[in-house]
């Protein structure tokens, strides 16, 4: 009588077994971030620690180490100063505007009427369309001869011809524009963050205080917005951080002008290490910016942590 041969189970490969672990998968799925963060984020950073410690600039490319001395220049200089303080003014001014505009757009996008989806489209073209394109219109917008801004204050009466703001020559209103266009470009992103943080709300919280009589703005700003407020503080961080090191607003509407009035620390940081060839110092600039960053991070991640509690 003939014996049934029993199944032969093929041995399982070493490889298979390793990559079933959780630590070991979870490892390969996150090594592509690290390796990009490494690359195209740890080389440049420590090529930026490599110059703002030497004299190095592209008329004397030999490496001579001098220190902390590049970072003690750059802090006695006034325009440093200045710019500095225009950093911060652009970015927390730029940020507040847009996060109000945010909360008002996600309020408003929150209620049935007709085209919202339409709306909501249209609503992320300041996200979406390129800095480039949108700076030349703003440009225009703010031009001191054909700003629409100007000639709908004169047809309306507001303003005379001869009053009529030249608002990127004036240093005061030059950062007004800066922050009003950034504001513009972030407001879409800030609108997602609310509508996000404002639709995880339970619903019985809300008709609970329906209920007890709360009104819309004691609603809102009693109940929903303590609740929704370590979202919004983390997209906060990301707006002050992208705003923090940006330059491309300030180079393509002012140039940093007029006289410094709008320069930032990463158009200073460009102007100084790349147009002018001081590699060292303009290195040092954008180092700055580092230590900066890090305190606010870690001031909004600590107060998101006691909300949290």
């Amino acid at each position: 009588m003939a014996s049934i041969a029993e199944p032969v189970t093929k041995p399982v490969s070493r490889f298979r077994y390793i990559l079933d672990r959780r630590e070991t998968l979870g490892a390969v799925m996150v090594a592509p971030a690290i390796l990009y963060v490494l690359l195209l984020v740890g080389g440049p950073f420590l090529l930026a620690v490599y110059y703002s410690v030497s004299a190095y600039t592209i008329y004397d490319p030999s490496w001579r180490f001098v220190g902390l001395a590049n970072f003690a220049q750059i802090i006695k200089n006034p325009v440093f100063l200045q710019t500095l303080g225009n950093t911060f003014l652009f970015t927390f001014g730029s940020q507040f505007l847009g996060l109000i505009l945010g909360k008002f757009g996600a309020f408003l996008l929150m209620r049935p009427f007709a085209g919202r989806k339409i709306v909501r489209a249209l609503i992320m073209l300041p996200w979406a369309v390129p800095i480039a394109l949108a700076a030349v219109a703003w440009e225009w917008m703010f031009d001191s001869l054909y700003s629409v801004i100007n000639w709908s204050m004169i047809a309306l009466g507001i303003i005379d011809r001869s009053d009529a703001p030249n608002w990127l020559g004036n240093p005061h209103l030059a950062m007004l524009c800066v922050i009003i266009v950034n504001a513009w470009r972030f407001f879409p992103f800030a609108i997602v963050i609310f509508l996000a943080g404002i639709t995880s709300v339970p619903q019985d919280i809300i008709d609970a205080a329906i209920v007890d009589g709360a009104g819309f703005w004691r609603r809102n700003y009693q109940i929903v917005l303590p609740l929704i407020l370590p979202i919004v503080a983390v997209g906060l961080i990301f707006g002050i951080v992208f705003t923090f090191t940006d330059l491309s607003i300030v180079y393509l509407l002012t140039n940093g002008g007029p006289v410094n009035a709008t320069s930032v620390l990463g158009f200073q940081g460009f102007q100084v290490g790349i147009v002018s060839g001081d590699v060292s110092h303009g290195a040092a600039i954008s180092l700055f910016m580092l230590p900066v960053l890090l305190a606010v991070v870690i001031v909004v991640l600590r107060f998101i942590r006691r909300r949290e509690v």
